[in-house]
């Protein structure tokens, strides 16, 4: 309408004013492999945020987590410390982070939390992470392929701050942390 404004059919001046000063939320959604995650604060990179200063505070790096949500949610935090962890270390993560989660509340509906030492085939998400694990081999997926790959796998080497060397049989490939999906060691057995 030219010069007019749009009215709701039906709906009278007072119910439109209330409506107009309502919030207004839209909830989005990432695709994952894993699941749906609605973001909220449940993105990975706040729940890092939220969660690795407590973790840090009584002593453990927090190396990686995983968030699927629907159905059976999951929360599933991988720690370590300088010795290891065993499951009291574990259980100690768990009861201190379980009680931030209960009062910041960053993910809609139920969920269970685990803490579990990262393994052998451990993540890694960090720069450090590729430094300390230089000379080790370990498999890359990253988030959009190259030369018509996503997949690699060869040995560390070169780690610098923002990206690092995956020495292979087919080549080396420089990769770029921001490129990678998920990274993980690959143990010798």
């Amino acid at each position: 309408m030219p010069g007019g404004s749009q009215t709701l059919p039906g709906a009278s001046q007072r119910h439109r004013e209330e409506w107009a000063e309502r919030p207004f939320f839209i909830w989005f959604f990432v695709y994952r492999p894993d699941g749906l995650l609605p973001i909220r604060m449940t993105t990975e990179s706040d729940l890092i945020k939220l969660l690795e200063p407590e973790i840090e505070a009584l002593g453990y790096e927090l190396v990686a987590l995983d968030v699927r949500t629907g159905g059976r949610g999951l929360l599933r935090l991988y720690i370590d410390g300088p010795d290891g962890v065993d499951v009291n270390d574990c259980e100690r993560v768990s009861h201190q982070v379980s009680g931030l989660l209960d009062v910041e509340d960053p993910i809609p509906g139920e969920y269970t939390l685990e803490v579990s030492s990262p393994g052998l085939d451990r993540p890694l998400r960090k720069a450090e992470h590729f430094q300390r694990f230089e000379g080790q081999k370990a498999k890359v997926r990253l988030k959009l392929p190259r030369d018509g790959r996503r997949r690699f796998k060869g040995r560390i080497s070169n780690a610098g701050q923002d990206d690092f060397v995956l020495e292979s049989e087919e080549g080396n490939v420089r990769i770029a942390l921001d490129e990678i999906d998920l990274a993980r060691l690959v143990p010798d057995l």
